[in-house]
C-alpha cells in the first residue's frame, strides 16, 4: 500500500470514527421556568401587605409525569412520547417551580414552598392541579387547570380561613415546531400564575376573589 491509499484509508477511517461518537439527533432540554411573560401580562397586580405563599406540588396525570415531552397527534387520539424532546426535569417539578418562582415574583411574596414559616405575615397554600393537557403542534396548547387558595396564619379570621376554588382551560395556538409549542405551554402557565397571584391580592386585601374563567 502506498502513501497516499494509507493516508486515505486513515482518514476514511478517522471520518466513520467521527460519525459513531457524534449523535445524529442531540436531545434538546425546555425549561416552564419564564416568569416574564406572567410579568409582562400582570405587571400591575401587587400584593398590598407583604405576604407569604406556599405552592404544593402540581398534580398532573401519570402520563406526564416525565422528562420527555408528549404530544397529542391530530386525530387527538393517540399520544407521542418525544425521546429528543425533553424538559429539564419531570413536567410536574418544572410546572411547580414556574409557579413558585411567577407567583412569588408577581406578588413579591416569600416563598415557603420548600420548608420554613413566617411569625407575622399572611400565609396563603396554593394547591394546583392540571386535569386535562394536550399539546398538538401545528394545532394548539390545551390545558385545564383547578386551583385551591386557603390562608394558614393564626392572625386570619375564620371568614379569611375559607379556601378559594377555580378552574379555567386555556388554549394557545401553535404552530408545528417544537420551539412554539413550549412557548404555548410557558403562555398557558403564564395565564394562570396571572389568575392566581390576582385571587391572592384580592383575599389579602379583603375583597371577594372571584374566578374568571
Amino acid at each position: 500500500m502506498n502513501l497516499t491509499k494509507y493516508t486515505a484509508l486513515i482518514f476514511a477511517l478517522a471520518a466513520m470514527l467521527t460519525a459513531c461518537v457524534t449523535p445524529i439527533n442531540a436531545t434538546r432540554f425546555y425549561t416552564l421556568a419564564n416568569t416574564n411573560a406572567a410579568k409582562n401580562q400582570a405587571e400591575n397586580v401587587t400584593a398590598v401587605t407583604p405576604i407569604a405563599i406556599e405552592v404544593l406540588p402540581i398534580n398532573v396525570p401519570e402520563r406526564l409525569k416525565r422528562p420527555q415531552l408528549v404530544i397529542t397527534t391530530n386525530n387527538a387520539s393517540q399520544l407521542k412520547i418525544l425521546e429528543q424532546e425533553r424538559w429539564s426535569s419531570s413536567f410536574n417539578d418544572e410546572l411547580q417551580d414556574a409557579f413558585v418562582s411567577g407567583i412569588s415574583s408577581q406578588l413579591s411574596a416569600i416563598d415557603i414552598s420548600r420548608g420554613g414559616r413566617t411569625a407575622n405575615q399572611p400565609t396563603y397554600r396554593i394547591a394546583i392541579v392540571l386535569q386535562q393537557f394536550n399539546a398538538t403542534p401545528g394545532e394548539q396548547v390545551q390545558a385545564n387547570f383547578g386551583w385551591t387558595i386557603t390562608r394558614l396564619d393564626a392572625g386570619a379570621r375564620s371568614a379569611e380561613r375559607r379556601a378559594l376554588s377555580c378552574q379555567t382551560t386555556i388554549s394557545k395556538m401553535v404552530s408545528n415546531d417544537m420551539d412554539a409549542v413550549v412557548k404555548g405551554v410557558q403562555e398557558a402557565v403564564a395565564d394562570v400564575i396571572q389568575a392566581i397571584s390576582a385571587n391572592v391580592t384580592s383575599l389579602n386585601s379583603g375583597e371577594e376573589a372571584k374566578c374568571n374563567s
